[in-house]
C-alpha cells in the first residue's frame, strides 16, 4: 500500500499525518478506510516550550520537548519519530511515496492541487503578499521536506483552489477595476479543502450525486467561513481577500463598515498596525465577551451578559449568511455543520437554526445533542437535510496527492 505523508506547516505549529491509502481507486468518493497510521504536531514554535506530540494508530503516544532550532531543521524531527524503532511506523523513508502540503493561498494561479515544481514554488512565492503570515511557512515546509525526500513527488493543496469556481460577480469587489487587474484584489475564500471534503461526504450520506445538490457548508471553528456549493462547485464564500472578512470568529471581527478604520485612525489616533492587530486578534468572541475566544467558555457563563451577547451575535451572523446563500443557490438540499464549533456545540447549532424553518430547516432536538460524530440532525419531515460532518482536510490532501502521482 502507498504511504502518503501530509504536512501543515505554520508559523506557530507544524502538523503531520502519515496515511496508508486503501481502496482509493474511486476519485469521486471519500474512502473511510484510509486512516492515518500516525499523526502529530510540533507546537509553540519560537518559544522555550516547543514540544512534539505524537500518536500512533494503536494508541502509542509520546510528548517530547524540542530544543530551539532553525525552522527548516525542525521538520527532521517528524522523520525521526516516524522511523523510531519503538514508536514509529516506517522502516525506511523509501516507504513514503509522496508528500502533500497544505498551502493557504494559491491566488488565481491554482483551481486545483498541483505537483510541486519550480514554477509552482514561484507562484506560491508570488502569493506571499496575499498571505504573509502563511505562505512563507508553507513554502518553508516544502523546501525542508524536499531536502529530506528529494526523490519523491511533493504536492501543494491550496485552501483557495476550491473557490476558483466562483463567478466574477461573486468574487469581484465594487472598487476601481484596475486594482483587480494590477494587484489581484478580489475575493479568494479559504477553508476550501474542508468545504470540498464535507460536500463530498454529504452527497454520500444523502445517497445522491453531488452534481445534483445545493449545499451550504458552515465551517465553524476559531476561524469560520460559510460556502454556497451548487452541484459540487463553490459559487460564493464568506471569507474574502483575507480570512478577516465574513463571519464573526474567535478573535477576528468579520464584516464591518470599512469606514470604521478611517474613524479609528482619525479620531482615536490608532496606527494601521494597531488596527490590524485589533481586528484580527482582539475582536470577535473575545472582543465582545472580554473573557475568551473559546465558545465553550462562553457557554459555561450563562449569567455573563457580554458572553451571551457574543454568542447571540455569532449565531445571528451565521444565520444571516445561511439566508443569503439559500437565496444565492435558489434553493437548498442540505445544511452542513463542521469544524470545532460546528461538530461539538449543539446549543450553537440549535440557536443558528431556530428561525430558519421558513426555508425548510427543522432540527430534531434529540438528534442534535450528539457531538463529534457524523450524523443527520434534522426532523423526519424537514424539507432540508441538516448534517454534522467532522471535517478531514488531511485526508483530502492525501487523496489529492495520491491522485496526482497516479496512485
Amino acid at each position: 500500500m502507498p504511504f502518503i505523508l501530509t504536512i501543515n506547516a505554520g508559523s506557530s505549529s507544524i502538523k503531520f499525518q502519515c496515511f496508508e491509502m486503501k481502496g482509493e481507486a474511486r476519485s469521486d468518493a471519500i474512502n473511510q478506510d484510509s486512516k492515518p497510521l500516525a499523526k502529530g504536531q510540533i507546537d509553540r514554535l519560537n518559544s522555550l516550550n516547543t514540544s512534539l506530540f505524537y500518536e500512533r494508530h494503536d494508541g502509542v503516544t509520546s510528548q517530547t520537548n524540542v530544543p530551539q532550532m532553525e525552522y527548516g531543521k525542525i521538520f527532521r524531527l517528524i522523520f525521526q519519530i516516524l522511523l523510531d524503532p519503538d514508536k514509529g511506523i516506517l522502516k525506511t523513508l523509501n516507504e513514503i511515496q509522496a508528500v502533500g502540503h497544505r498551502v493557504v493561498h494559491g491566488g488565481s494561479y491554482f483551481a486545483e492541487s498541483a505537483l510541486v515544481t519550480s514554477e509552482v514554488e514561484t507562484a506560491i512565492q508570488q502569493c506571499v503578499p496575499l498571505a504573509p503570515l502563511h505562505n512563507p511557512y508553507n513554502l518553508g515546509g516544502i523546501h525542508a521536506c524536499r531536502e529530506v525526500l528529494a526523490d519523491v513527488p511533493h504536492v501543494a493543496v491550496f485552501d483557495t483552489a476550491f473557490h476558483q469556481t466562483m463567478p466574477d460577480y461573486a468574487y469581484m469587489y465594487p472598487i476601481p477595476y484596475h486594482l483587480y487587474e494590477k494587484s489581484g484584489i478580489r475575493r479568494y475564500g479559504f477553508h476550501g479543502t474542508s468545504h470540498r471534503y464535507v460536500s463530498a461526504r454529504a452527497a454520500e450520506m444523502l445517497e445522491r450525486p453531488l452534481a445534483g445538490l445545493k449545499l451550504i457548508s458552515c465551517h465553524l471553528g476559531n476561524g469560520c467561513s460559510i460556502t454556497a456549493i451548487d452541484r459540487g462547485k463553490s459559487i460564493d464564500t464568506s471569507m474574502g481577500f483575507t480570512p478577516l472578512e465574513g463571519l464573526m470568529m474567535g478573535t477576528r471581527c468579520g464584516d464591518i463598515d470599512p469606514a470604521l478604520i478611517f474613524h479609528l485612525v482619525e479620531e482615536h489616533q490608532m496606527s494601521p498596525g494597531h488596527i490590524h492587530q485589533m481586528l484580527n486578534n482582539e475582536s470577535g468572541l473575545l472582543g465582545i465577551s472580554g473573557m475568551s475566544s473559546d465558545i465553550r467558555d462562553l457557554l459555561d457563563a450563562p449569567s455573563n451578559k457580554r458572553a451571551m451577547l457574543a454568542l447571540n451575535m455569532f449565531c445571528y451572523r451565521v444565520r444571516r449568511y445561511i439566508g443569503q446563500y439559500a437565496a444565492v443557490l435558489g434553493g437548498l438540499d442540505a445544511l452542513i455543520f463542521t469544524a470545532g464549533i460546528g461538530e461539538n456545540a449543539p446549543q450553537i447549532r440549535a440557536k443558528i437554526c431556530e428561525k430558519l424553518g421558513f426555508i425548510g430547516i427543522n432540527l430534531d432536538e434529540k438528534k442534535n445533542q450528539d457531538v463529534g460524530i457524523e450524523k443527520a440532525i434534522h426532523r423526519a419531515d424537514s424539507p432540508v437535510q441538516v448534517l454534522v460532518i467532522p471535517t478531514n482536510e488531511e485526508l483530502m490532501i492525501a487523496r489529492d496527492t495520491l491522485r496526482l502521482i497516479g496512485g
